[in-house]
């Protein structure tokens, strides 16, 4: 069985009256949540206020989710709507790639960018490309950042993306070929690239 088809299992589980079945897809996506948000918004506590909040709309939700995407990218796209919400009534700014650079709670890697290894100018190298890195995904259009977000850092599929943004599979990678020539723009001068390479 797919994780899709676990998640289905337990949502019809959920539909009919089992809370243990939802409390099962809370504990399975509850740090890949929070990890989500912690990159839009800055106090812990509020963090888990809106992953509390992201819950407890799913769950009130439940009945209109038909399937056609993931569960998760149903529960992220509603996480990510809370959390807009939560920082337009509280005029907060969201945190840029350079904030998510670095390990997450499994220890795997978030980085855009591979690491180097430890010298002072591997370190140095790789802050300069974290920054333009960052400096080239804040001036994309916010359709653009938001595939290359999702695609790079999420680890999203093209087809959850296309979901999540209600477009064509091809206007995604369309949005990610964009994202990446603008990225690779800003990293030719420090990587010494020529225009015929992205990275």
């Amino acid at each position: 069985m797919s994780e899709r088809e676990a998640d289905l299992l337990l949502v019809e589980r959920v539909r009919s009256g089992d809370k243990r079945a939802f409390e099962l897809l809370v504990e399975k996506y509850r740090r890949k949540i929070g990890r989500l948000l912690s990159r839009m918004v800055r106090d812990q506590d509020e963090v888990d206020d809106i992953a509390q909040e992201t819950f407890i709309k799913a769950y009130r939700a439940l009945p209109q989710f038909r399937g056609d995407a993931a569960f998760y990218t149903w529960l992220y796209r509603i996480a990510v709507n809370t959390a807009k919400n939560y920082l337009a009534t509280r005029n907060r700014g969201m945190l840029t790639v350079s904030d998510v650079v670095g390990e997450d709670e499994d220890g795997g890697d978030e980085r855009i960018v591979p690491a180097d290894i430890n010298t002072p100018d591997a370190e140095l190298l790789s802050k300069q490309i974290a920054y333009a890195v960052n400096e080239a995904v804040e001036a994309l259009p916010e359709e653009l950042r938001t595939a290359i977000t999702l695609r790079e850092i999420e680890g999203m599929s093209y087809e959850d993306i296309a979901n999540f943004m209600g477009c064509p599979i091809g206007t995604v990678r369309s949005r990610i070929f964009r994202a990446r020539e603008a990225i690779a723009v800003k990293l030719r001068p420090i990587l010494g690239t020529s225009e015929d390479q992205r990275w």
